[in-house]
This record gives structure tokens, sequence and C-alpha cells, in this order.
């Protein structure tokens, strides 16, 4: 599940990248036993193209700050988008140095904070994010993420609940708040599925994962259901990296550590780097090895 705006070129730059690219065939049964193993994501060439365009642009000493900001922001996005980490987070920074109410900015440096388990600084920014914004729904999302690995799950489930009545079709949606529940009444976690079960859109295929987690589909139904509807490889990878991270969230309630493990390794193997799911994979890894976590 993707939380960025799609990314965008700032209106100073014209440049126009032309390409093709084949649409490779879903094999029907690339399987080991009966899983299907994803084909890792190539890093796109747009992006890296796009990317070298932003460094010439700004090279150019005399852009007004603000738009200097916003351009940091966007090559932040692609370095994002590329896996290269420390590079967007360096950029998100520094357009907040020039720019300091660009609410989609502290939603994006947040991410990174909590992805180095730095909560009391994601709390921080998503608050900021929120200051600005009132109406940025993904700051609700990535809040009550933040507050879920931070272990104040009570408060992950008001910002996931808000998150999840803006789409009550999405079953990500339902999932997230579902997880932050189950670490306080399991019990009332699966009253939840329940409830909001006939609200969900039954053609999405993430439909059979709240069935895995309520128990009326088993994991094998899910991995039978994967191909359906994919038309290519890079729609299977992705597929794959969110169903990948599910499964291993199923696991570790089970206590099936090692099983866990497989599926989050499987999820970051995928390399779709702007997926919450590969973002978080690894918090999950580490909770794994130290079940009391470096919570805050």
């Amino acid at each position: 599940m993707r939380n960025f705006i799609s990314l965008t070129f700032f209106s100073l730059i014209s440049v126009s990248i032309v390409g093709c690219a084949s649409t490779p065939q879903v094999e029907q049964k690339a399987e080991m036993g009966n899983l299907l193993l994803a084909e890792p994501a190539p890093v796109n060439p747009r992006s890296q193209m796009a990317i070298a365009r932003y460094n010439q642009v700004l090279t150019n000493g005399s852009i007004p700050d603000e738009d200097r900001a916003e351009l940091l922001y966007q090559r932040g996005m692609l370095y994002d988008s590329v896996g290269l980490a420390g590079l967007a987070q360096f950029d998100y920074t520094q357009a907040l140095q020039l720019k300091p109410d660009m609410a989609e900015v502290y939603n994006s440096i947040g991410i990174h904070f909590v992805q180095q388990m730095n909560f009391i600084q994601a709390y921080e920014a998503f608050d900021s994010t929120l200051d600005i914004d009132s109406d940025y729904d993904f700051a609700f999302l990535n809040r009550g993420i933040a507050l879920y690995y931070g272990g104040r799950a009570d408060l992950a489930v008001a910002d996931l609940s808000t998150f999840q009545t803006k789409d009550e079709s999405d079953p990500f949606r339902v999932l997230w708040t579902y997880f932050a529940k189950a670490d306080i009444d399991e019990v009332d976690a699966q009253a939840y599925l329940l409830s909001v079960k006939p609200t969900l859109n039954s053609d999405h295929w993430a439909v059979k994962l709240v069935d895995l987690f309520l128990g009326t589909a088993s994991e094998n139904d899910l991995l039978n259901s994967l191909i359906e509807g994919v038309s290519s490889q890079s729609a299977l990878t992705d597929r794959l990296c969110e169903a990948y991270f599910y499964l291993g969230k199923y696991h570790s309630a089970l206590g099936n550590k090692g099983i866990a493990s497989n599926y989050f390794k499987l999820a970051l193997s995928t390399n779709v780097y702007d997926y919450i799911e590969h973002r978080y994979a690894r918090i999950e890894l580490n909770r794994l090895r130290t079940p009391s976590g470096d919570e805050q």
C-alpha cells in the first residue's frame, strides 16, 4: 500500500522522457511448493533520469527558497522510490529548513523516523503535518502506525480508526486498525473485523487477508488467489510485497517466528521501497528478534 502522492515534476523542469516497456507475462506456476515468489522490482530508469535532472536544476543558485524546497521534496520522494533513504531524508530536512510549513514533507520525514524507531520525533513530525493540514489523511495512518510500533496501541486505535473511516471499503485500513486493537484485546479485535467486513470492497484481493485473520480462509486459499486479476510482473511483485508482509503478521501473531521471519524477508526482497509493507517489514523482523523491542 503506497501512501505517497504521485511523483510529479515541478513546473521549473520541462523534460520529456519517452520510453516503452514490454509487459512480461505472469507465469501461471511460478511457485515453490504453494508459495509464489516475487521477481524483485528493478530500479526505474525514469526515476534515475529524473533524479539527474533535479540535480542539474538544483545547482541554479537563483532559485527562490520556496521553489527550491519543493524541488528538494520531489527529489527526496524519488530517492525514496529507489531505496536511497538517507539521501531522501537529507532532502526532506533541507526542504523544511527552507520552507517549514510543508505538511507533506513532515509526513515523509516522519515515516523515516518510524523506520529508525525514533518514535518521539515521528510523533512530532506527524503532529506538525496535521497542524499544517488537518485533512492530510495519510498522517493519521502514519501516526497511528508510529504509535502502534511505539507501544501505544490505545492511541494508535484512534488514529487508525479515523483513517479507516475515510475509506471503509479498503481492507488494508481495516487490517492496521485490527493490529492495534489486537494489541489491546484480541476478542474485541476479532469482533471489529466481523463488524466491518460487510463494508469492504468484495472485489479487492486483500479481502482474503481479512478472511485469513478471521479464520474463515486458510493460508493456502490466500496463496492460491494471489495471481487472480494480475496482468503484469510488476503488479504481481507489488501484490506479493503486501501479501508477504501480512502473512508475516499472521504467523507472528500465532507465534510462528521462523515462518513470520521468512515472510518479512520475502517482503523486503521485492524492492517495492515505497510500500509501507516494505518499509515496516524490517521493524517486524527486529520485533521478532527482540520481542520487548526498543519501544519508547
